[in-house]
């Protein structure tokens, strides 16, 4: 499959993949049509995705069964009214129907807009009303379906409520119960170019309203090297990415870059997460590679790994947020395995990871992707030198690369500021080492600035995480009429630890990041708390840390 888009499939160096990487790109590409389909004429037998769930549910779709499930899906929203250029609102959480209705609208030439159920009231309306959205389809979880109708009557533009199961409220089409009496699926005759907006995310950000990111249809081609490399998945890969299917990173790694590869994409469908639980299916199912948020890690390697044959794991990645060496050196000494991380964002596809030829360094992102061209600049403008700590960014020049965003949908304004003269500013603070090895140091409005130093807020935590105590931890800058800044962790002990939460232990950490890295960056002020506050991505909120100190 691969072949189809790519002039050279395979690399033996950085050097390698910098030098040859080239996209071979069709003309109105379309990922449902011309990756799944043809998956579905090529290799009809094969499995496609593995669907489980905490009920103990279980289904197999074949990549036949999706494209037979997918053109009644579309088939299904084409007799509701969905067309072409129509915003689509998904919010199925991890429902197999979520990858029937996304294959469904890229079909129709509809735009997609993954949604995350923890949504409010005021969120379904805010987002309805910024894009348009003409119909929502949802899961039948009771407080979804309560905050999609009680957003109804101020969401003038939404003609069409479907649910999926079979506890739905009045107002609601049945997907299960319409789905089947469908008429046969016709391929509408122009269904996009490569320009048409595919796809519009919600950031969730760590300030400010959620911008909508928009992108096209070559997006899910940028994923190809997401899925192909940094994955390092085959036709006989079984991969799980433990991600919500309302946060960007659900495709980067449970749908574009897995498919392009032709492996399983596996499934695990449940309401809470827990570490034993995903360390079960990967031993039940055996999974080949996996991927995860560091977060996931962190409770991973305080289970007993005695206790699980996770022998199949051939493969495992992380990104979401930078991953503490501490949590690298403790999963590779229980597993042997590597943790190969990737850097990106919602407006982008991967643009800084640890590919299979590269051997990782522990807490390092590794080095630029070769579809971007990346730099480190400080902010003045001019490149940094190894080792200057500086804004990560990717040099656009006349030619948009394959996978970053069209812009900020229908926000001129908010796209010129990150985007211009030809660069686009990602707003994230890295170095980089004399080998081309990037390591991150947080948001450009994250940095702590105390006593004239310049404190990244990982370096810290870093150094945090390394003692037995501490689970997660955040740092941020506390004003202070001397330093100008202080720098705070707010901390999560581990459950052992949790009695001893008071000034010997604060002195006990304060002493050990001392020890662990240069003595000025201590955190002067420690706060113990049950959990830290995230996006709805899992990304720690720094901001409302700060917000919550100010006042």
């Amino acid at each position: 499959m691969i072949e189809r888009f790519l002039k050279q499939t395979s690399f033996s160096s950085i050097e390698d993949y910098n030098k040859s990487l080239e996209f071979v790109i069709p003309e109105n590409f379309n990922f449902a049509y011309d990756v799944m389909d043809e998956w579905a004429k090529e290799k009809p037998e094969a499995l496609a995705m593995l669907w489980t769930s905490d009920k103990g549910e279980e289904r197999r779709f074949t990549f036949k069964d999706i494209k037979v499930q997918t053109d009644r899906t579309a088939a299904y929203f084409q007799s509701l009214g969905i067309g072409k250029g129509d915003p689509v609102m998904l919010i199925l959480k991890r429902h197999y129907q979520w990858w029937l209705a996304m294959l469904a609208i890229h079909k129709l030439g509809a735009v997609a807009i993954p949604a995350t159920h923890m949504l409010t009231k005021h969120d379904i309306v805010y987002r309805n009303n910024r894009a348009s959205v003409k119909a929502i389809v949802c899961a039948d979880d009771k407080y979804v379906t309560e905050q999609v109708l009680l957003a109804m009557d101020e969401s003038p533009t939404v003609e069409t409520l479907i649910g999926v199961g079979d506890n739905l409220p009045d107002g609601f089409h049945s997907w299960e119960k319409e789905w089947e009496g469908v008429p046969q699926f016709v391929r509408p005759r122009h269904v996009n170019t490569n320009e048409d907006i595919m796809l519009i995310y919600f950031t969730s950000g760590t300030s400010g309203e959620p911008k909508m990111v928009a992108h096209d249809y070559l997006y899910a081609m940028g994923h190809l090297t997401t899925g192909v490399f940094w994955h390092n998945l085959s036709e006989d890969s079984i991969h799980l990415t433990v991600a919500d299917t309302g946060w960007g990173k659900a495709v980067w790694g449970k749908f574009y870059g897995q498919w392009f590869a032709g492996a399983t994409v596996f499934v695990y469908d449940h309401e809470k997460f827990s570490a034993d639980n995903i360390m079960r299916q990967i031993e039940k199912y055996h999974i080949t590679s996996f991927c995860a948020p560091p977060t996931i890690y962190r409770f991973m390697i305080r289970e007993d790994f005695s206790a699980y044959d996770l022998s199949s794991l051939r493969y495992c990645c992380t990104a979401g947020e930078a991953l503490n060496p501490a949590v690298y050196d403790k999963f590779y000494e229980l597993t042997g395995i590597r943790l190969m991380e990737g850097f990106g964002q919602t407006e982008t596809t991967m643009t800084l990871g640890t590919m299979p030829w590269m051997t990782p360094k522990p807490g390092s992102m590794g080095m630029p992707n070769a579809q971007y061209d990346i730099d480190i600049l400080k902010p003045d403008g001019t490149p940094c030198e190894d080792g200057e700590k500086g804004e990560i960014v990717v040099r656009v020049g006349d030619k948009k690369p394959i996978g970053l965003f069209k812009g900020y949908y229908r926000d001129e304004e908010l796209t010129r500021e990150a985007w211009h003269d030809g660069i686009y500013h990602t707003g994230d603070v890295a170095w980089r080492d004399e080998d081309g090895y990037y390591w991150f140091e947080g948001r450009i409005d994250d940095v702590i600035k105390s006593s004239g130093y310049r404190i990244g807020p990982f370096e810290v935590e870093s150094a945090l995480m390394t003692h037995p105590a501490v689970v997660e931890c955040a740092i941020t800058g506390v004003p202070d009429d001397i330093r100008g800044m202080v720098v705070k962790a707010t901390v999560v002990l581990g459950k052992e630890w949790k009695e001893r939460a008071g000034e010997e232990l604060i002195k006990e950490l304060q002493a050990h990041v001392k020890r662990e890295t240069a003595p000025y960056k201590y955190p002067r002020i420690i706060e113990f708390v049950d959990e830290l506050p995230k996006t709805i991505s899992g990304k720690i909120r720094r901001v409302e840390i700060r917000d919550k100190d100010k006042k």
